[in-house]
């Protein structure tokens, strides 16, 4: 198994770390993987080793895992962040994958950067277009902020991290070797012992707060001109009324506004795609690499 190594780039005036295997090759896309909010780089690692002797990357996101820990106040700039990260790392010939907020920042990615040659956008949440003129539904805590705010955040180990969440909400979907990975790369070292969350509760708290910052996602999307396949989850009920991760937030109708986009509908998968159904999306990537080959 090709081995993994851990970088740092500054980008846009913040410390990005990104995870690294293998190198580029013209008979190869190289790969690139971004997460969700409150995930990190690593929580892919049990899709990406099924592509062993690719060029791969997993970034870390700015606030998450081992990056530069930052608030976000908009959306668009984690594209921004992506894009530049791509530009900096001369990367092409790029197959995309990202889940969730990480999906969108993608899509604002590749219609700055010509890098990209296809992408895998699972769950990306961009809701209906209407949906950006209200307010994110949902509660707050009493200091308005979003109940991330107050997560846990304080661990003895990892292995007690996964046993406080194992049996919780979305995370009992997970395959056990992705929420290994999720608590053991999730956490660091807290200076008064023990360990504490890599993404901090607050950063997240900012990631959920500014969802519905970045109406000009539809610009991007409307841009973009290679193949792109959406994965989405499950339809939530209509009597929808707060934002939870058991079904989907993408809008169905996205689909239609690329100009090359094909959408897989999973009835039977939460929000969690890439951990709860890691080989449907290797199967899926694989699919994109052959067409890539073709073309």
């Amino acid at each position: 198994m090709t081995a993994v190594q851990l970088k740092f780039v500054k980008v846009r005036g913040i410390d990005l770390a990104y995870y690294e295997r293998g190198k580029p090759s013209a008979a190869r896309p190289t790969l690139l993987f971004v997460h969700a909010t409150g995930f990190h780089a690593r929580v892919y690692d049990r899709i990406i080793e099924a592509f062993d002797g690719y060029h791969v990357l997993a970034l870390d996101q700015r606030g998450h895992g081992r990056s530069e820990s930052v608030a976000i106040e908009h959306w668009r700039s984690m594209g921004e962040d992506l894009a530049a990260f791509v530009e900096t790392l001369n990367l092409n010939s790029l197959i995309g994958v990202g889940h969730s907020m990480g999906a969108h920042a993608m899509v604002d990615a590749a219609s700055i950067s010509g890098a990209f040659a296809r992408l895998i956008l699972l769950d990306p949440t961009i809701g209906d277009p209407q949906s950006y003129d209200t307010p994110m539904p949902g509660p707050t805590t009493e200091t308005g902020m979003h109940p991330a705010a107050k997560r846990k955040r304080h661990f003895a180990s990892p292995e007690q991290m996964m046993s406080r969440l194992g049996s919780k909400g979305g995370y009992a979907l997970f395959e056990p070797r992705i929420l290994a990975d999720y608590c053991h790369y999730g956490l660091v070292p807290d200076v008064g012992g023990g360990f504490t969350l890599a993404c901090r509760p607050e950063v997240e708290a900012s990631v959920y707060a500014a969802a519905r910052s970045n109406p000009g996602v539809f610009d991007s999307v409307r841009d973009i001109d290679i193949p792109v396949t959406i994965m989405r989850a499950k339809a939530p009920p209509e009597d929808r009324s707060k934002m939870d991760f058991s079904s989907s937030p993408t809008w169905p109708g996205l689909v239609k506004l690329f100009r090359h986009g094909r959408e897989i509908h999973l009835p039977d998968c939460s929000h969690f795609i890439p951990m709860q159904m890691p080989q449907r999306v290797i199967d899926v990537l694989q699919e994109e690499i052959a067409q890539w080959q073709r073309a």
